[in-house]
């Protein structure tokens, strides 16, 4: 498989990489990473790994940086679609451009309604392969991506050297846990719902390895781990209008 190599989304972050799901790290092992921590990350994966389907609504606060050397925040938000174990959709809105994406099993797609041009190309057959490679020959990172593995847990716990439970919080509304975990590279924060589901609420980010040490938030809402979604829903049909062009190209125009 060769994708057109282009950008990161403005919505994305490294986290792909830094949590590869190739291996289980020693966290569990650590003196330095609380157990009850582990224990509550490891239910929250449990409740995703057993959903067939799920989606999910999140909106973001990404800190990029300028020519003036400052950050700029970019606040987006996106409607997710998940079916296990080859079928995502994510249709992205916010300060940049609409920008959709889409993966049926075999294709990626990408649309950018607002322009009408659109790329496809060849992908891996399930969502765990298909995001890895994703990222390597492209570039697009998806913030959220170690909860849409099959098994998230090996993801989040790879290399951990810190964890500990905060202490209960409350988002939106929802009672939560609040947890802090440190990898190399990256400090991050994870707030789950106070009950048997133990669902993400909040993702905080801060990549500790890049100059000025950037910030990424996500928020979590509306999930449905019984949704009713249909194949069709994860294959892009372009209007008869729209112009198919490379990868780069689609980014490009959709201001990504």
């Amino acid at each position: 498989m060769k994708f057109h190599r282009f950008p990161a989304l403005l919505l994305t972050a490294s986290l792909l990489s830094l949590f590869s799901s190739a291996t289980l790290s020693a966290a569990e092992s650590a003196s330095s990473v609380d157990r009850q921590a582990l224990d509550l990350l490891k239910r929250m994966s449990t409740t995703l790994a057993a959903a067939p389907a799920f989606t999910y609504e999140s909106k973001s606060a990404v800190e990029i940086p300028a020519g003036t050397g400052q950050f700029l925040t970019v606040f987006s938000h996106a409607d997710v679609a998940l079916k296990r174990p080859d079928k995502l959709s994510a249709r992205l809105a916010g300060d940049a451009p609409h920008f959709n994406f889409y993966y049926d099993g075999s294709t990626v797609a990408a649309f950018a309604p607002g322009t009408g041009v659109y790329s496809s190309s060849k992908a891996p057959s399930t969502i765990d392969a298909m995001l890895p490679a994703l990222e390597k020959e492209t570039g697009i990172r998806f913030a959220t991506a170690p909860l849409l593995f099959r098994n998230p847990y090996p993801a989040l716990t790879r290399r951990l050297f810190s964890g500990i439970v905060v202490g209960p919080a409350t988002v939106h509304g929802t009672a939560c846990t609040h947890l802090a975990f440190r990898s190399p590279g990256v400090n991050w924060e994870i707030w789950l719902e106070s009950n048997a589901r133990a669902l993400p609420r909040r993702l905080a980010v801060t990549f500790t390895d890049r100059e000025n040490s950037p910030r990424t938030l996500v928020e979590f809402s509306d999930w449905n781990l019984r949704p009713a979604i249909r194949a069709s829903d994860f294959v892009l049909r372009p209007p008869k209008d729209a112009k198919e062009i490379p990868f780069t190209a689609v980014m490009k125009s959709a201001g990504r």
